[in-house]
């Protein structure tokens, strides 16, 4: 089993900047890449970043790309995402993923394993 718990969420104005951070703790043998997601009310899980559980490689989505950026410490087992200038419409809860097998899906299907997420409100 492998725990995933965020923090660093919080409420900023429009060009400001957040650090969320992700733990991951439990059993990581077979993980091969987490990655970071959020999602607002009636809408689906969105794509934002991950990165291989060896932190070797990173994939933004272009919504966030210049933005955003993802990387891990693995000696602590932690992912980060800063998030840079951001906007009202990054306004969403925040959750890390983690799962096995091929490394550089998008898909929320494909991830195994979350955290509770945390709130990330931008205000204008």
């Amino acid at each position: 089993q492998v725990h995933l718990a965020e923090s660093g969420g919080g409420r900023v104005q429009a060009g400001g900047s957040l650090r969320l951070s992700c733990s991951i703790v439990g059993n990581t043998a077979d993980i091969t890449a987490v990655g970071w997601f959020r999602q607002t009310p009636g809408m689906e899980r969105e794509f934002v970043g991950r990165i291989t559980w060896n932190g070797a490689h990173t994939y933004v989505a272009d919504s966030v790309k210049g933005r955003f950026t993802i990387s891990r410490e693995n000696a602590k087992n932690m992912m980060y995402l800063q998030m840079n200038d951001l906007a009202p419409q990054d306004t969403a809860l925040y959750y890390c993923g983690a799962k096995r097998g091929i490394s550089s899906s998008q898909n929320p299907k494909h991830y195994d394993y979350w955290g509770q997420g945390t709130q990330v409100t931008v205000s204008s």
